[in-house]
């Protein structure tokens, strides 16, 4: 039995992704990542994207800018658009540290995600405890599956813990309903300074916005669900681990 076990595993091979050090892993046609914007074409238009927006991520005033924080992806501005000048790329790289950075022109710019004070202090080691806080379970998912063994976040001295007395940070998804503040309040008293919330999925992202919102965000990665690959990259430049 024991033997039979190795030969399996032997012929397994090794499962866990080279990325970041190798290309990321391929991703499906439908992903929609950073957006792509002929802005001198959308000068001259109307806006129809605009009005098709069902969230109200997209204005236009000297240029047309889309709010990735509100955005759902869901690629309705792409249909609506006469002159196929906006589309969604590839790029999944769409963690920022500042809410302001999730405005995006559509000129191919990445958001920065990296903190200086979060990189000195945990840049080698960091734990984090997840809530969620309403959300519907798809970037729980995606946040929880970092932890299989093609993704194995581990690697990277990032762990997710039970308690969050014994955690550094907090990944907090969903758009934190009444009955959850103070669920999310007591946590994040609980966590030792110095402490860092990861804001995941555009329900978290979006509602972070609102002046009650019971707790500080240092990095907001958007998506709808935001898909594992941006979360850990979010992460990783996060923490410098990887460079921008």
């Amino acid at each position: 039995m024991f033997f039979d076990i190795l030969r399996v595993r032997a012929r397994q091979g090794f499962k866990t992704m080279t990325y970041p050090d190798g290309p990321p892993p391929a991703l499906p046609d439908r992903f929609a990542g950073l957006p792509v914007i002929d802005q001198s074409v959308c000068s001259t238009c109307p806006g129809p994207c605009i009005q098709s927006c069902p969230f109200g991520a997209i204005e236009k005033a000297d240029r047309l800018t889309i709010d990735l924080g509100k955005c759902l992806f869901c690629r309705e501005c792409q249909r609506t658009c006469p002159n196929e000048a906006l589309s969604f790329g590839s790029d999944h790289r769409l963690g920022s540290s500042s809410r302001g950075g999730l405005i995006s022109c559509g000129d191919g710019s990445v958001p920065s995600a990296f903190n200086d004070k979060a990189a000195a202090l945990y840049g080698k080691v960091i734990s984090l405890r997840v809530v969620s806080a309403g959300g519907c379970g798809a970037c729980e998912a995606d946040t929880n599956v970092l932890n299989t063994l093609a993704w194995d976040l581990s690697r990277f001295g990032i762990s997710y813990a039970a308690s969050p007395r014994h955690c550094d940070g907090m990944v907090l998804i969903g758009p934190v309903p009444t009955n959850m503040v103070e669920a999310v309040k007591e946590t994040y008293r609980a966590i030792p300074d110095p402490k860092f919330v990861i804001a995941v999925g555009s329900c978290s992202v979006t509602a972070s916005s609102r002046e009650d919102f019971p707790v500080p965000v240092d990095l907001f990665i958007p998506g709808c669900p935001a898909h594992p690959l941006t979360i850990l990259d979010g992460m990783l430049r996060f923490l410098g681990k990887i460079k921008e």
